[in-house]
């Protein structure tokens, strides 16, 4: 046997006993997306009687999160620096708390010391000839919570995708390991709607050929890229990639040929998504995953040419100002790369950033274009950083307008049961001027 081969089976464990090395009042990172360790997370949560003020980090997983749960107070305390559907209602019931800050500051936190992690929970590949295994699916800020922290413990999943880019981890790297053959949570969207459609074709009309595109996934993002057909040499660099980025691929639309940065490569920092998504990653040399703190880093992002980032948000007011991580005061998600991407696309050569919404929500009884955001709802994208916002009703282009104009502009591409009503707050607000009225226009 090779001496890492020796070292593997010295260093292997079952989940239970893995997880006796962590402490009361102790710092844990789990790792991310759809690279959540399954078993770990399952044996953690089973020594909740024994622990007490153990502090979870993490970002997005998918899954259960059964260390949120409300018989796991005073045991586990979540702090979420995005907020997903699985502790959601922990952090609106104060049981869990929400970290707002940019994915390209994140691993920061963990290097400075500014967050400590104690134990880092990861979700590899089966090693290779030499020992070294990847970290799959999600790369995020995980190099840096594990190069920070006391000590490292791996589930060898026998189903994780072999992935390329910064992601290599050798055996040395970690204290205990746990062979499981767990499948990857699943991410599917569902078919878009006629709305979504109607957004998907503004958007798409926006997208140039050769231009490089960062999406998440949802409705819009898939209904943006079902509509790139007749495009020509996309490329893609990314915080999150989908199943739907892979039939532009496999069509040819997308092949990364007039990329700026990693010609020929799609750039992503974590992919979820379906079992073709996961299959069509694996062992893929033409997807590198690279941290967020490079990913996102706007000035990376603006090195590439016509860099076209599409993002959305769940509010945005008549002057621009967008929320994207909350309900009023109720959280919601999160800051994200947002504002990393609109940033970097807006300082592209040729590049946009654009903002793509319904311009409804609870079955049309609400406009999301408002005149003021709703009590408490928290700014992400500043009215500066907006350029275009998109709905079914069209474009509106707010990049170096007036208040007046931008005013007008995302009246215009609100929907139409709630411009006399927009109209009215603007003109309370004397944004519009003395007499002003858009149906005289």
């Amino acid at each position: 046997m090779s001496n890492w081969s020796v070292d593997y089976q010295n260093k292997l464990r079952s989940a239970e006993q893995a997880v006796q090395c962590i402490r009361s009042g102790d710092g844990i990172f789990i790792h991310s997306n759809a690279a959540v360790p399954q078993s770990l997370i399952k044996a953690m949560t089973a020594r909740k009687t024994e622990l007490s003020g153990v502090k979870i980090y993490k970002i997005i997983t998918l899954g259960p999160a059964p260390y949120a749960e409300a018989d796991c107070e005073g045991s586990f305390y979540v702090h979420s620096m995005f907020i997903g559907p699985n502790i959601r209602k922990a952090v609106n019931e104060g049981r869990a708390d929400y970290t707002p800050i940019f994915f390209s500051e994140l691993p920061e936190l963990f290097s400075s010391g500014a967050v400590k992690i104690d134990v880092c929970l990861l979700s590899c590949s089966k090693p290779d000839k030499e020992g070294y295994m990847t970290l799959g699916v999600s790369l995020d800020s995980t190099w840096s919570a594990l190069k920070n922290s006391r000590q490292v413990i791996a589930e060898v999943n026998e189903q994780m995708p072999r992935t390329h880019g910064n992601t290599r981890i050798h055996i040395d790297q970690i204290d205990f390991l746990v062979e499981t053959n767990n499948a990857l949570p699943q991410l599917h969207n569902e078919a878009p709607d006629q709305v979504t459609m109607a957004i998907g074709r503004n958007v798409a009309s926006l997208v140039e050929d050769e231009a490089t595109l960062q999406m998440g996934i949802g409705g819009i993002p898939n209904a943006v890229l079902q509509l790139l057909g007749d495009k020509k040499n996309l490329g893609v660099h990314t915080e999150m990639f989908s199943d739907a980025v892979v039939n532009l691929v496999e069509s040819g639309v997308i092949n990364n040929s007039r990329k700026t940065v990693l010609p020929g490569k799609i750039a992503v920092s974590f992919a979820m998504g379906s079992e073709r998504l996961y299959k069509f990653i694996n062992d893929n040399k033409d997807v590198e995953f690279h941290g967020s703190e490079w990913i996102n880093d706007p000035r990376i992002i603006s090195q590439n040419h016509k860099m076209t980032a599409i993002n959305a948000a769940l509010q945005i007011d008549l002057t621009g100002q967008l929320c994207a991580d909350s309900l009023g005061t109720e959280m919601y998600s999160g800051c994200g790369g947002q504002v990393d991407f609109v940033r970097g696309a807006s300082r592209s050569p040729g590049g946009k950033a654009i903002i793509a919404l319904e311009s409804t929500a609870k079955g049309g009884t609400i406009s999301r274009v408002v005149p003021t955001l709703s009590p408490g709802a928290g700014v992400v994208t500043s009215r500066a950083d907006i350029h275009y916002v998109v709905t079914e009703y069209g474009i509106a282009n707010l990049h170096g307008k007036n208040m007046k104009d931008r005013v007008r502009a995302l009246i215009e591409i609100a929907h139409p049961a709630f411009r006399e009503e927009l109209e009215r707050g603007a003109q309370q607000h004397k944004w519009l001027g003395k007499n002003f009225s858009l149906s005289k226009q």
